[in-house]
């Protein structure tokens, strides 16, 4: 099966909801834990035995993993082959971006059956142009996994640059539309992220045909009930994802809180 075929399979069995594991020093005092790497595996390994058999997608952030070098790298690995053994899909924000043969050796990380940090699908920067970014959407294709490029961020600094004029079209609208064009050769592997902390996102999406990874849901103020206005006709290729406003009240509030944005999603979009 192809990405697109598995997260259609899973957030129908599921509902609609990523949840990002972002073990940030904040939320390992939430739930009592020591800011050490057993504390972030106590952290990030917990939410996925709380809840990793009733939530479609976990986006672990790797930046938190990667801040205790490679035992913390080991971390990470050990929490990804858990969401894989717990049902569910990985996306693992690492947000690379390189040319030519760097690329491919980052591709090499994550994309591939042989990939020591292998997830189902991982985030990309393309500002080094969308074009750089072929190895990684070879290998994912090769390997049914997916993309998710950045295109509008949930971060107000990114207007800087993503709103900026790139001729006709705004360059997060560039992004959107090379990566739609790109889409029917690649199987729809290759998505979008776009942030829903937004009045407006700055760009239209109605010709988008692949999964649009929507973070900002919660502690950066965005909400699902504003995803119908922001998205409009792009809605069905929504997928929300909360990360504090679910993990950072400690592991007693997880499950509660994870299934009650579920429950949230299921009533507002279609």
């Amino acid at each position: 099966m192809t990405y697109a075929q598995r997260l259609a399979a899973v957030t129908a069995e599921r509902g609609r909801l990523c949840v990002g594991i972002d073990p940030m020093p904040a939320v390992l005092d939430a739930w009592g834990l020591p800011h050490t790497v057993d504390g972030l595996e106590r952290c990030a390994r917990g939410i996925v035995e709380e809840i990793g058999s009733s939530i479609a997608v976990f986006k672990p952030q790797s930046a938190f993993f990667e801040a205790f070098g490679s035992r913390g790298v080991a971390v990470l690995e050990r929490v990804l082959g858990d969401i894989r053994a717990a049902g569910a899909l990985s996306i693992l924000d690492v947000k690379r971006g390189d040319i030519g043969s760097s690329m491919a050796g980052y591709a090499a990380a994550f994309l591939g059956d042989d990939a020591p940090t292998r997830a189902d699908a991982i985030t990309l920067s393309p500002y080094l142009g969308v074009g750089s970014l072929k190895p990684a959407i070879d290998a994912a294709v090769a390997g049914g996994q997916g993309l998710y490029v950045l295109a509008r961020t949930s971060n107000p600094e990114g207007a800087e640059i993503q709103l900026a004029d790139a001729g006709e079209v705004t360059v997060a609208q560039h992004v959107v539309d090379t990566i739609a064009a790109l889409n029917p050769e690649a199987d729809h592997a290759v998505g979008l992220v776009v942030g829903g902390t937004h009045t407006d996102s700055g760009c239209d999406l109605t010709a988008f045909n692949a999964s649009v990874l929507v973070p900002g849901i919660g502690a950066q103020g965005g909400t699902i009930e504003a995803l119908s206005k922001l998205f409009g006709q792009s809605l069905p290729h929504v997928l929300p994802t909360a990360s504090r406003g679910v993990i950072g009240h400690g592991r007693d509030k997880l499950k509660a809180n994870a299934h009650a944005l579920v429950a949230e999603i299921a009533s507002l979009l279609p």
